[in-house]
């Protein structure tokens, strides 16, 4: 039996880095594309360069596409114009995956893709459902640039799908790990928890709400996605609703110290109440780490 082969798109990203590790873990030949490696690995001159020479259909059995731009909520709220070369990014991997016929895409779109209209905390305790957004009907206003960019990404795979193309497309909410970027949120509070700062800030008014899930079981569960050769998309998510705040005093109990939490309410915060309903995700794979191992791990506790 051939060595199955990975692209990995994004590689030196927080998603990415743990694609590729169990992607080799698994016996996958990996290859991996982030222009954060050099601006030549920037996987767009890698599709163009393909398509210009002529793609081997068949040639990869996995394509893993988690580049994007990103860069947190200051990022998303703030220079949204950079989120909108994800636009770039994804457009041009659907293209050439038309041509390269690899044996399944697993596209990253985001719970920001979800209506900010069903995420104003007005009904705390109702999760976001897969069928709340729906390409084939009038899409309600997504998270920023950033969310279109996911609507728009999850309409492509839906039109490489159209073509022959396995896809698989997943939503993920609030990942995290302990080698995240600090401009993410757990690793900013985090960080802030190392230096024992006190008081202990978190952005907005802290009582914003997300579904927090480890990046092992972001992994893990897109993979099992990938795996049941579903068609339909996929949360990537707990269906537990935690507040800034009270991660922030999650964070504080493990480090054994008692600072003033302070909320800073000029800092961007994004929708009040994001929690994703996992029932779908339940038929593909169950998480492993709850919140409170994961703030373990992160602090070295265990």
């Amino acid at each position: 039996m051939s060595t199955p082969r990975a692209l990995v798109t994004g590689d030196r990203g927080f998603l990415g880095r743990h694609f590729k590790a169990e992607l080799r873990r698994r016996g996958y030949e990996v290859h991996g594309l982030d222009v954060k490696a050099s601006p030549a690995q920037d996987c767009r001159l890698f599709f163009r360069e393909c398509l210009s020479k002529g793609s081997v259909p068949g040639l990869w059995d996995l394509v893993v596409h988690c580049a994007a731009v990103v860069g947190g909520r200051a990022t998303i709220d703030g220079d949204p114009l950079a989120t909108a070369e994800s636009l770039s990014i994804d457009a041009e991997m659907f293209r050439w995956a038309a041509v390269a016929r690899p044996g399944r895409v697993l596209y990253f779109s985001s719970s920001a893709a979800y209506p900010v209209a069903y995420q104003t905390g007005t009904w705390r305790g109702e999760t976001l459902r897969e069928d709340d957004l729906w390409l084939s009907r009038t899409v309600g206003m997504p998270d920023q640039v950033y969310g279109w960019t996911k609507v728009t990404g999850e309409l492509l795979a839906a039109r490489l799908r159209d073509s022959g193309v396995p896809v698989t497309v997943v939503r993920p909410f609030s990942g995290y790990g302990e080698d995240q970027d600090d401009t993410y949120p757990f690793r900013a509070i985090l960080g802030r928890v190392l230096r024992r700062e006190d008081p202990l800030e978190v952005w907005g008014t802290g009582e914003q709400v997300r579904d927090w899930i480890h990046v092992d079981d972001l992994v893990a569960g897109a993979l099992a996605v990938a795996e049941s050769g579903t068609e339909d998309p996929v949360n990537l998510c707990t269906g537990r609703a935690t507040s800034f705040l009270d991660l922030a005093r999650m964070m504080a109990d493990v480090a054994e110290y008692s600072p003033e939490i302070k909320p800073l309410a000029d800092k961007p915060a994004g929708v009040a109440y994001r929690v994703g309903d996992p029932a779908r995700m339940r038929r593909f794979y169950e998480p492993k780490v709850d919140l409170m191992d994961g703030i373990l791990r992160a602090l070295n506790v265990i």
